[in-house]
């Protein structure tokens, strides 16, 4: 066992003082408080983030469709773009820029994450590029191949920009089947939203797998109104009502539902999926976080389209959402600490159970995943405990994090990882053939 030792490390109870974290086989072996031994570590420890949602290749999007082409321009003007983007993606442009992204990820205290992949080709190499991608990078992946059968409600066929995404439920299964699993890759799968898979599609889907399922609902409102005409009932509404949501499902966004959805969803066991950069881009709306969370329902968080790769913007910006609807301020503390940094960062931290993983606090037998900030940063001067996270959160500096590790292995040291320099030429060649 390896022992570290922390001045301030946030423990699932909060924060606490002189810790001693032992390490063996890439597990927590002993967290101790007040407690002494150890390699030192730069500064003030936090378990590592999970990142829930990831689209890797609309990385190479970012600050492209920041041009209004119409009066109305929305998340579906925006979906334009990207039928025109993902035209011109090969596999391997997909890995270079996944393989970027993904350090970038972990530079951020990201140590896992979930990858919605719907851009198949037919075949399993864009899906195993994506696992590649995360070996050389150093995160941990959870692959989820996606379900896309038609093109809108009512069985709409798949439009000829749409083909590239083109699965039926054998197929999914089949490329979930086929990853070959470990701890570092993990398996699931995705059925795009209720619009792309039809109930019987889904519900064979469903019926197939045993790892963890993430879908899209209720991001937009068109969506639910269009999910009212086909089949009755809004997104969220109808899952409930026809499948057993449990831990392993995770929604993503679920941003419109009524209260009684909320409700429902929380007292589930599922996870909502939380995109708030990606979220706040596309003008999707606000999740109801405070209502779900006063029903004890669990979240997480998820770059999406990768406006950000950074899990304390996302938090950042889903607290400053909830102010803003609600007009007053620390919005999502809890009863454990009314600091909202804190809070947001554990919280979302134990989201990662919808990942498959047991990881996201810093506890005896989950996965040995540290987020170490830069204690020598002038942020951070003279701050400890709840102030460590709040400043995280919320000063607004991007150096805060120094060094990360994921399964009890250093991937980023002194804000470095060793294969950056060759990850940035292979992305910016990529880029340059994307978009030229």
């Amino acid at each position: 066992m390896v022992s570290y030792f922390a001045r301030d490390a946030l423990l699932p109870s909060g924060w606490a003082r002189d810790v001693r974290i032992g390490v063996e086989n890439g597990n927590i072996e002993e967290v101790t408080p007040n407690s002494n031994g150890g390699e030192l570590l730069a500064g003030p420890v936090l378990p590592g983030m999970a990142n829930l949602h990831s689209h890797a290749f609309q990385r190479a999007m970012a600050g492209l469709a920041e041009v209004r082409n119409s009066a109305d321009d929305d998340f579906w003007s925006w979906r334009e773009l990207m039928y025109q983007f993902v035209e011109r993606l090969t596999p391997g442009r997909a890995q270079a820029v996944a393989t970027y992204l993904y350090i970038e990820m972990l530079r951020h205290g990201y140590t896992a994450v979930g990858e919605f992949h719907y851009v198949h080709d037919g075949s399993p190499e864009m899906l195993l590029r994506h696992a590649e991608a995360a070996r050389q990078a150093g995160i941990a992946i959870t692959l989820l191949p996606s379900l896309y059968r038609w093109s809108n409600f009512g069985k709409q066929p798949l439009q000829a920009r749409q083909r590239r995404f083109e699965s039926d439920p054998a197929f999914v299964l089949k490329l979930s089947e086929g990853i070959r699993t470990s701890p570092e890759v993990l398996a699931g799968v995705s059925p795009h939203s209720l619009r792309a898979a039809d109930p019987a599609s889904l519900t064979e889907l469903v019926a197939g797998t045993k790892g963890p399922i993430h879908i899209h609902a209720a991001e937009q409102a068109k969506e639910v109104d269009e999910c009212r005409a086909a089949l009755g009932k809004r997104p969220v509404e109808w899952l409930l009502d026809n499948f057993r949501l449990d831990a392993r499902w995770c929604v993503i966004h679920a941003t419109h539902m009524t209260p009684d959805e909320t409700k429902a969803l929380a007292m589930s066991g599922a996870t909502a999926g939380l995109c708030p950069t990606t979220e706040a881009n596309l003008g999707d709306g606000l999740f109801p976080l405070m209502a779900y969370r006063a029903e004890g329902g669990r979240y997480g968080i998820g770059g999406d389209s990768h406006v950000s790769r950074d899990p304390a913007e996302e938090l950042r910006l889903l607290e400053y959402g909830q102010r803003l609807a609600a007009r007053r301020r620390n919005v999502a503390a809890s009863g454990k600490t009314p600091a909202v940094g804190t809070t947001l960062w554990l919280e979302a931290a134990a989201g990662a159970r919808a990942l498959g993983r047991a990881m996201g606090a810093l506890a005896p037998g989950l996965r040995a995943d540290l987020v170490v900030l830069d204690g020598g940063h002038p942020d951070l001067a003279g701050r400890s405990g709840d102030a460590i996270a709040n400043t995280l959160v919320f000063s607004g500096s991007t150096g805060l994090v120094r060094d990360v590790m994921v399964a009890g292995d250093w991937k980023v040291r002194d804000r470095r990882h060793m294969l950056e320099e060759q990850a940035v030429a292979a992305y910016k060649r990529a880029l340059a053939e994307l978009v030229s």
